[in-house]
């Protein structure tokens, strides 16, 4: 849903709206197509194409327990993606992120194996993760080392840290009720549609906010049609989205949490100095120097966001499984990370993206996954098929970006 309220990447001239009607904005958004400028609908025709062919294959893939099961199955994945959204929007790389969200998760499941209070715990594993992004970031940095080296040194030193922290235990279990809820908790019917009411009454406030502050300035608007299909098309979405959820468990919380951190996240990277200036590095690193931007101190913030994305979503996983143990942060946590964010539209070549993009990935991803499971097929058929779909999503993105470049609109 935040895909629909981002503003367009820095020095994406094809997506000024064109001025008139209805009919103008459409031949406007089939020219930036045309151009290069596809944004989210590949993803979204991936989207409609898996739906159909595990729907086909299992008609549990489209029901309404699965519904649910997805949204808490892709919660934690979706929240460390966004954080490498913002690393990859310049240009850079973090493979320590699924070590990160270990070290922070089992730092937490140790705290409350010793009775610390859950919010102490879960600020201490934070604050842990936030340390370990400021010193991968000055290394970058300051010393110039690659962020390919750096956090692949992460990688080794942060799953090591996990081993040590577990020690002998093998598995420690969450039993404090609050963190094991994050994962675990539903909404109640009217909760959950008064939520959907909140989002969609938010997200008009802002269109028609920004309207009238590019109308006060003298910058083309979208016409109120427009405007209001959208609004009629994200209440339909979030009330629809509801009320399937509703036929099962209800509304994950979990959720909703990363609906407010993707909320939040997209206001960072489209509403402030800070998110003009990380695009504006990703850009071009030297301009951006050049017009006066501390490039170091954006690099640093942006691997610390990295790192606290990270713990939050090490902690969500951990919260699901009820559990922490050696293999924590391992398997294919660090790949599908780093995926979610290229299938769902982030440039690997830095500059362009939407926090949004994290969202619609670990959507792929995790459909991908879900399906296959209910079909009862095996992990080495996930890998190829989640593989291809990165190789496509890259692909697209390499052609796009060719044709811009062509145009003289990279």
């Amino acid at each position: 849903m935040t895909d629909l309220v981002q503003q367009p990447s820095a020095g994406d001239v094809t997506s000024e709206p064109a001025r008139g009607g209805m009919a103008d904005h459409f031949r406007d958004y089939v020219r930036r197509v045309r151009l290069g400028d596809l944004g989210s609908l590949p993803i979204i025709v991936g989207l409609v194409f898996i739906a159909v062919i595990f729907q086909s294959q299992n008609s549990a893939f489209l029901s309404s327990r699965n519904f649910v099961n997805l949204v808490v199955q892709m919660a934690g994945l979706t929240t460390i993606a966004i954080g490498v959204v913002f690393v990859l929007l310049l240009g850079e790389i973090d493979l320590s992120v699924g070590y990160v969200s270990a070290t922070a998760s089992v730092i937490l499941a140790r705290l409350l194996l010793n009775d610390w209070p859950w919010y102490v715990a879960v600020a201490v594993g934070v604050c842990v993760a936030l340390v370990i992004g400021l010193v991968q970031g000055l290394i970058i940095s300051k010393a110039g080392v690659p962020s390919f080296v750096v956090t692949l040194a992460g990688f080794l030193v942060w799953n090591g840290v996990v081993l040590i922290i577990i020690g002998g235990l093998g598995t420690v279990v969450i039993q404090d009720r609050t963190i094991v809820g994050v994962a675990n908790t539903f909404l109640p019917a009217a909760v959950g549609y008064a939520v959907a009411a909140v989002l969609v009454a938010g997200y008009a406030a802002v269109l028609v906010l920004r309207t009238r502050s590019r109308a006060r300035d003298g910058l083309p608007t979208a016409p109120m049609s427009l405007l209001g299909l959208r609004i009629a098309g994200l209440a339909v979405l979030g009330l629809g989205a509801v009320y399937a959820a509703n036929l099962s468990r209800g509304v994950p919380l979990v959720g909703v949490l990363v609906m407010l951190l993707l909320v939040g996240w997209s206001f960072v990277a489209n509403r402030t100095r800070f998110g003009r200036h990380v695009y504006a590095v990703g850009g071009n690193a030297e301009a951006a120097r050049r017009a006066g931007i501390n490039v170091d101190r954006i690099r640093v913030a942006v691997f610390m966001i990295s790192s606290t994305m990270a713990a939050l979503g090490g902690i969500v996983l951990a919260s699901r499984l009820r559990s922490v143990d050696t293999a924590a942060g391992g398997g294919n946590l660090l790949l599908n990370s780093i995926a979610a964010a290229v299938i769902g539209g982030t440039s690997l070549f830095g500059g362009r993206g939407k926090v949004s993009n994290a969202l619609l990935g670990a959507l792929v991803i995790a459909s991908v996954d879900n399906g296959m499971g209910l079909l009862g097929l095996s992990s080495g058929a996930k890998f190829v098929v989640t593989g291809l779909v990165l190789l496509a999503a890259v692909v697209v993105d390499s052609f796009s970006r060719r044709g811009r470049s062509q145009r003289g609109m990279a």
